[in-house]
């Protein structure tokens, strides 16, 4: 990522945060409008989901100007989600809903270049979680 896409991507972001929990509900209707399978992965009540999808959105907005410090837990919440389940195509839809829901919570502020930058910064994250060893098989 450009430090302007990192620019962009924070300062649109401080307009998330005072509508964090709506932000979030959004994020989940769309993912579950889009693929309602991934429902199964999470618990009926989605409430402390919905603050952990924003903090986990917060520290990593906040530090992508430090991605070298932020890349190795990005990478351990990557092998997490292998844990859950999460499937290497769940990603596009992951990053499908966090688009829809930016446009939709950020309005007239969602522009081309904003939109952009969030595609980056999803694309880098996305890809470093996927960046997981594999599990070793250990021989009896």
């Amino acid at each position: 990522m450009t430090s302007e896409q990192i620019t962009s991507v924070q300062t649109s972001f401080a307009l998330v945060r005072p509508i964090a929990d709506t932000a979030a509900t959004l994020f989940y209707d769309q993912l579950f409008e889009l693929n309602p399978s991934l429902r199964g992965l999470f618990e009926e009540d989605l409430r402390e989901q919905r603050k952990k999808l924003m903090a986990m959105l917060a520290t990593a907005v906040d530090n992508l100007h430090r991605w070298d410090t932020l890349a190795p837990h990005v990478k351990q919440l990557g092998q997490r989600h292998v844990g859950y389940g999460v499937k290497p195509a769940d990603y596009d839809t992951v990053g499908s809903a966090l688009i829809n829901t930016l446009e939709k919570g950020l309005g007239d502020a969602f522009t081309p270049s904003v939109r952009d930058a969030w595609l980056a910064c999803y694309t880098t994250i996305a890809a470093e979680m996927q960046a997981v060893e594999p599990a070793k098989t250990v021989k009896a």
